[in-house]
């Protein structure tokens, strides 16, 4: 018998069942979820795609992902023969209403069930899509739908893409999903602000020197320089991912810890960033796209070799330094950086604290280092406080910067669930806590669409940097002319 608190029986509807993140993200999260005992007896998993494929056929699909997606010491041969038969696959053409028809009077065959529909598809078939389940009668109160990013490629497109599911679906419907915000560290961010007594009362431009927030990938475009071309670093990770880790660093206080108080504070900050224009593009913007090189000794080919095109003006890197006005966060620039074909994989967030006001100890050198506070959310989940200790010994005080290290495996010895075992049934249980909402979405677009403006109308190319390095000089630039550097990964 499966045992799952919180969650009520449901049909989990997948359009692009198929495809690379239904197969490498959502089936290995709902295996997951079915080895840890979380889903209900009453659920079932019902994948759409454009492929004549059997039942057996498609599960046989599922099981190769699983398998190759999932550590082998977690994938369980009997929790696999019971999510198996959860599984459901039919051949679907959003172009046919005829498909929608079939689907709905399967779904109807369970109609108490909450019912989720989720788009693993590109955004220019969410319409499409919401108005076959509409015009079949298979939106009930019960329903949701997950939307996958991108939303729209700037702020216009996005607001017609929430116009035209708005038509279907009402807003506490609509689950805007950002696999970013269901991981657990990130999760544990809000909770080390707000439920230690700490870090609050020095959160703030009084004690806070700067924010830094990276996310870094070795690999390149991995087959995906179609779209990848059309999109960029900046609207692929910085509107979406970036941003909304920045506004989790430098929201206020939450009344409580609801959907609509945390999502508030949120939009606050998307409103209080200040607006980056004109020439100060230029200055506080740096763009790159990855040449030739090499990562572990081993070569790696440019992005034009990757993507298959002959000339591109598409960034793979992005830093960006962008500030808060308001009253908590006045002077306290956030600077934000993401790439493809860097040195090392890592997600992280660093706050730099101000120094200590008067320095009593002798130190050579430069001196002692301020504290520093990292978030790591990738690969190795964790929270790292950078203090200064005394080396220990005779003969004089010498001074060294030591962590107090909070590594999530060491200390809860559990597999941390991947973001998307959270983020999907908390759609099931209509939690839209960590997903976005459509004034959220466009208040992001309408801060990062005149830097894309500024970009189109730029006569300057690109700059390349070297596959296997941590992105172009500019960005170290644009930094050191602040008097501060780039925390790499594994530094204290």
């Amino acid at each position: 018998m499966s045992i799952a608190l919180g969650v009520d029986p449901f049909n989990f509807v997948v359009f692009g069942g198929t495809g690379d993140l239904a197969i490498r993200k959502l089936m290995p999260a709902l295996l997951f979820s079915e080895c840890d005992d979380r889903l209900p007896d009453e659920a079932s998993i019902i994948a759409l795609g454009r492929t004549e494929l059997s039942q057996q056929e498609y599960a046989d699909i599922v099981r190769a992902g699983c398998k190759k997606y999932m550590a082998d010491n977690l994938f369980s041969e009997e929790k696999w023969e019971a999510f198996a038969k959860r599984l459901c696959y039919f051949k679907l053409d959003i172009d046919e209403k005829q498909d929608f028809l079939k689907l709905a009077e399967h779904l109807e065959k369970t109609a108490d069930r909450v019912r989720v529909f989720y788009l693993a598809t590109h955004s220019s078939l969410f319409a499409a899509v919401g108005e076959g389940l509409h015009d079949a009668n298979a939106i009930h109160e019960q329903s949701r739908i997950v939307l996958e990013k991108p939303l729209g490629m700037d702020l216009k497109s996005a607001k017609e893409t929430n116009s035209q599911i708005a038509r279907f679906f009402k807003e506490d419907q609509i689950f805007r999903i950002d696999h970013y915000l269901g991981k657990e560290t990130v999760q544990n961010l809000m909770v080390l602000r707000f439920g230690n007594s700490i870090f609050e009362p020095v959160w703030h431009h009084g004690m806070i020197d700067h924010v830094q927030i990276t996310v870094a990938e070795t690999v390149g475009v991995e087959g995906r320089g179609g779209y990848y071309d059309k999109s960029g670093a900046l609207r692929d990770m910085v509107q979406n991912h970036l941003v909304q880790l920045l506004c989790l660093v430098a929201m206020e206080p939450p009344a409580q810890f609801d959907q609509d108080a945390v999502r508030d504070e949120k939009l606050k900050i998307l409103k209080s960033l200040r607006p980056i224009t004109g020439d100060h593009v230029e200055k506080n913007t740096v763009r790159g796209q990855y040449a030739e090189g090499a990562i572990d000794r081993t070569a790696t080919h440019s992005y034009l070799e990757d993507s298959g095109i002959e000339e591109s003006n598409t960034e793979t890197f992005v830093a960006i330094k962008a500030e808060v006005d308001n009253w908590r966060w006045t002077g306290v620039p956030f600077y934000l950086r993401t790439g493809k074909r860097l040195r090392q994989r890592f997600s992280e967030i660093v706050i730099d604290f101000k120094p200590v006001p008067h320095q009593i100890f002798p130190a050579p050198g430069q001196g002692m280092k301020p504290n520093r506070l990292i978030i790591r959310l990738q690969p190795d989940e964790g929270i790292k406080l950078i203090m200064t200790s005394k080396v220990p010994g005779p003969g004089g005080l010498r001074l060294q910067q030591t962590p107090l290290n909070l590594s999530y495996s060491d200390v809860f010895r559990k597999r941390a669930p991947d973001a998307y075992e959270r983020l999907i049934l908390d759609s099931v249980r209509g939690n839209s806590t960590l997903f976005m909402r459509r004034d959220e979405l466009e208040a992001a677009w309408s801060w990062v669409e005149p830097i894309l403006e500024e970009w189109e109308k730029s006569e300057e190319a690109l700059v390349d940097y070297p596959g296997g390095t941590m992105g172009p000089t500019a960005s170290t630039a644009l930094i050191a002319r602040d008097g501060r550097s780039w925390h790499d990964g594994g530094e204290t």
